[in-house]
């Protein structure tokens, strides 16, 4: 994208001008517990953020009662949308979510990218920080993140214990007790009242309007990229989800918008006239000016609401990770006033720093070498475009094995379809979920787009790894061949752990 001109373009039309597509896929991970499997696969990419169980066997015994406790009310896919009762657990709780300022991010994809790096950048400012985002990679503790760091078990398990009484209090209310989702949330807000903290980074579960999150008014609104996915949910066009997710946008607040399709943005921008938010669009008020492949990401320059930050080198690979920063440093310039009350940009080197350090697990992650193992948390059609779009730019493969396990709600053939240019065979899979499609459905699918020849079955995940590496092992340990495992968060997540990064 070029440098924007002084000119300022019309406030509704030039989304004609936007490009439509997703720059981004969902990068949230399983909810997985982490075993003892390992692999000769094994490798040594360095280990992620994400922590492993607790090494002091009473804390390790506490922190499984309180998962269990957890595991007993309605999952993360059974919803009653409502906030109905999490805004009374508030209310019981003392209303901890308004002790601090939030920025809450919506959106169909990049959510969490999006959270980390708009944390990486307030922590970067010495701002003490709070994040919340889901799911988990190994621990359930990940979802609460203080100073950019999980909470402990120990305070995990402390938190649930304190607000525990409260809970059962509202269960016994209402009509439904509270959900899974609903009870993470109220510990969060109540954990980054009690640090406390300075500004909250919250990323919605799903939507916006009757999400739990809901019930922040957050000063910053971030709308990441919309396309469809849980469309039983939030509606069947880009308009009806942008419809939902807007709910996010409050009074007074300031909203940050990424690309989006039109239909979309029009309804988003309907939406901030009527609470009489400020809005910065993606391609307009900001937006990535240039970036150039680096070794081991990419290296941007930066149009925020303030003036340009050059030379941000970012560890991440994508176009659509470009696209991330500059949403997230927008929302990060309009948390601080830059644009509106204050005329001078954040301090570069500040900037830059920041995002040279941000990390995103099951996003384009190299987890193994010789041969080359990614694993990308793609799974939806426009996901897995961006991801394919990606891996030509960021790898120099020579030939590609495909592990795909997808979950049976999902467009399946729209993800093998953006896969199979790039995949020169795929291993068929499934993962340990109660939601993942059947391998021998989903081979069926693959094979009418890979063809017979193309396409292996291995209905157990281990198995699955080790017939891509052993079919990328026979071009010889030089080939440039690799493997990329996506198709669905929970698979990567599995694979993640078994490939040793648990």
């Amino acid at each position: 994208m070029s440098e924007r001109s002084d000119q300022q373009p019309d406030p509704i039309d030039p989304f004609e001008e936007i490009i439509a597509a997703e720059t981004d896929r969902d990068p949230d991970l399983a909810v997985i517990e982490a075993g003892s499997r390992t692999l000769r696969a094994q490798g040594g990419a360095p280990q992620s953020d994400a922590p492993s169980r607790p090494a002091d066997p009473e804390v390790d015994k506490a922190l499984r009662e309180v998962e269990a406790d957890l595991a007993t009310r309605w999952g993360e896919t059974k919803l009653e949308p409502s906030v109905q009762r999490i805004a009374a657990l508030m209310d019981v709780l003392g209303e901890p979510q308004r002790s601090y300022p939030s920025i809450h991010i919506t959106g169909t994809n990049g959510k969490t990218s999006t959270a980390r790096m708009v944390e990486a950048l307030l922590g970067a400012f010495d701002l003490r920080t709070g994040r919340y985002t889901s799911p988990h990679v190994q621990s359930i503790t990940e979802r609460i993140s203080l100073d950019g760091a999980p909470i402990s078990a120990e305070r995990f398990v402390e938190t649930y214990q304190d607000i525990k009484p409260y809970v059962e209090m509202v269960d016994g209310s209402q009509e439904y007790r509270l959900s899974f989702f609903e009870v993470l949330t109220g510990m969060a807000y109540a954990a980054f009242a009690d640090a406390p903290v300075d500004v909250a980074v919250v990323e919605v579960g799903m939507g916006g309007s009757w999400d739990a999150t809901n019930v922040i008014d957050g000063d910053v609104a971030v709308i990441t990229p919309i396309d469809l996915d849980h469309t039983d949910r939030l509606g069947s066009t880009p308009a009806e989800i942008a419809g939902e997710k807007s709910g996010i946008i409050k009074q007074d607040a300031t909203v940050i918008l990424a690309q989006q399709p039109v239909d979309a943005a029009q309804v988003m921008l309907k939406k901030a006239v009527e609470v009489d938010a400020t809005v910065a669009r993606e391609g307009l008020e900001f937006g990535v000016v240039s970036r150039q492949v680096a070794v081991g990401g990419q290296m941007l320059t930066l149009r925020g609401l303030g003036g340009e930050y050059p030379e941000v080198y970012l560890p991440l690979h994508g176009p659509y990770q470009a696209h991330n920063a500059a949403v997230a440093l927008a929302a990060v310039e309009a948390f601080f006033g830059v644009g509106s009350q204050r005329p001078e940009p954040l301090d570069g080197e500040t900037v830059r720093k920041a995002f040279a350090s941000v990390s995103s697990p099951g996003r384009l992650e190299v987890v193994r070498r010789s041969p080359t193992v990614v694993l990308d948390a793609a799974h939806n059609p426009a996901g897995a475009l961006a991801t394919a779009e990606a891996v030509g730019e960021a790898f120099d493969f020579s030939r590609l094995i495909g592990v795909v396990g997808a979950s049976g709600d999902k467009n399946v053939r729209g993800v093998l379809e953006a896969f199979e240019p790039i995949f020169a065979e795929v291993v068929i899979t499934q993962n340990s979920s109660h939601r993942a499609m059947d391998a021998d459905e989903l081979a069926a699918v693959a094979v009418e787009v890979f063809g017979d020849e193309r396409v292996q079955v291995e209905p157990r995940l281990p198995d699955a790894l080790e017939a891509a590496i052993t079919l990328a092992e026979e071009e010889g340990e030089f080939s440039g061949a690799g493997v990329l495992v996506t198709g669905s968060v929970i698979t990567v997540g599995e694979a993640r752990l078994l490939l040793g990064k648990g």
